[in-house]
């Protein structure tokens, strides 16, 4: 996770020269908080074609609401709090736009001389790939959230619990159960 090297000094000066409007500060911030907002989207919103265009909004409101942040100690918190929000949204509108199962897109494009060296290997990783995000995107978001934190995002179980205000035994608890329904879900794939 890139933000843990942040201390905690160097967040505030960043968070203070940001909110006058300095754009290397701004910009800083971004890289350093890019990816794990990222995960927050895809965690809530189980949806990686969704991904980009949220993550534009999360920053487009922070930006507009920077000057709210009282307390740069808590800006993960707050960046978290509108990444949620945004992807809680971004999943209700897509939903009243589109009818049915949406098929998740394929993120990762290989490179396209792999795929002339050897076909059969790639179709296989390609289908693998997308039954694995299928059943991740299939979790319940109270266990895609904190799962999709902890396996893509590398978030401990005690960060996980601060940002989503639970104890580590109930974000333990979500994992196990998370796991075993990805278990569950992909031995009856491979069964059909």
């Amino acid at each position: 996770m890139t933000s843990a090297t942040l201390d905690v000094e160097t967040q505030r000066l960043l968070v203070a020269q940001a909110q006058r409007g300095d754009q290397p500060a701004a910009d800083r911030l971004v890289r350093e908080h890019e990816g794990w907002v990222r995960g927050v989207i895809y965690g809530v919103s189980g949806r990686s074609d969704l991904v980009d265009d949220v993550a534009q909004q999360v920053w487009t409101r922070v930006w507009q609401r920077l000057d709210s942040l009282k307390d740069p100690e808590r800006l993960r918190p707050w960046l978290y709090a509108i990444a949620r929000r945004a992807a809680i949204d971004a999943g209700v509108d897509h939903k009243r736009r589109r009818e049915g199962t949406v098929r998740l897109e394929h993120a990762g494009q290989t490179r396209g001389d792999e795929r002339s060296r050897n076909p059969l290997r790639l179709a296989l990783s390609d289908e693998l790939h997308a039954t694995l995000l299928q059943a991740v995107e299939s979790l319940p978001v109270l266990y895609r959230e904190p799962f999709v934190l902890r396996h893509l995002e590398d978030w401990s179980y005690a960060q996980i619990g601060a940002v989503l205000a639970l104890p580590v035994e109930t974000v333990e608890t979500r994992l196990v159960r998370a796991r075993r329904l990805l278990r569950e879900t992909l031995q009856g794939k491979v069964e059909r």
